[in-house]
């Protein structure tokens, strides 16, 4: 699903260098997987007028959504804006840990979570989504109703399409790596032979970092 805000915010991620691109050389994650991608959301909140954007954003997606009583962050990166959202909807916030404290009353959902509440899922990021659902199975759990998920950007692997598929959660989110190559072309950060190279890995990164490491033995 498109929304206003697509194109604008990719290109506001790209110029506040949240989002960089390098497809000659690429960045090593923490897995030590090559990627020409490197995303860090969180640059988003240093700038007012990207962060109203994704509020804006946030609550034009969660209107496309109906059922939910309470929106909830995933930790950490996912807070900040699900606080934006709740905020502007005046609507109670709790968040997720990743793993419960290992101390106090050992919380994994933290703040008040309504009986039988219906919840929203902010998250800033879906790479595999597999944090995310870790979430929403948490939730669940917890007694709520999941009503679906919103993030900011998504890498659009289809191995987290078909996550969020398979556990009957809908994700929607503000951008997404297809338009992000659109704009990246339009405001002349990368060619067009780049953006190639940049959707052959986007295609299979597996196979794409194996090509990589080969070419420089």
């Amino acid at each position: 699903m498109k929304n206003t805000y697509s194109g604008d915010f990719a290109s506001s991620l790209l110029q506040i260098k949240a989002i960089e691109l390098r497809p000659h050389n690429p960045f090593t994650w923490a897995s030590g997987r090559r990627s020409p991608i490197y995303c860090d959301n969180r640059a988003v909140l240093s700038f007012p007028t990207v962060r109203t954007m994704v509020k804006s954003a946030l609550v034009e997606l969660a209107g496309s959504i109906s059922g939910f009583d309470t929106i909830a962050g995933v930790a950490t990166a996912g807070i900040p804006h699900g606080v934006l959202l709740a905020d502007s909807l005046e609507l109670p916030f709790v968040y997720v840990r990743a793993s419960s404290k290992d101390h106090g009353r050992q919380n994994l959902i933290e703040g008040r979570l309504p009986s039988n509440a219906k919840v929203l899922v902010v998250e800033d990021l879906i790479s595999t989504g597999g944090s995310s659902l870790k979430a929403v199975d948490a939730l669940r759990q917890a007694g709520a109703e999941v009503i679906g998920c919103l993030a900011l950007f998504s890498y659009g692997f289809k191995e987290a399409h078909q996550a969020f598929e398979n556990a009957k959660c809908p994700l929607l989110t503000i951008s997404d790596y297809p338009t992000l190559l659109q704009e990246a072309i339009k405001i002349n950060y990368i060619n067009a032979n780049e953006a190639d190279i940049l959707s052959a890995w986007n295609q299979n990164p597996v196979a794409w970092h194996e090509q990589f490491v080969n070419s420089e033995v």
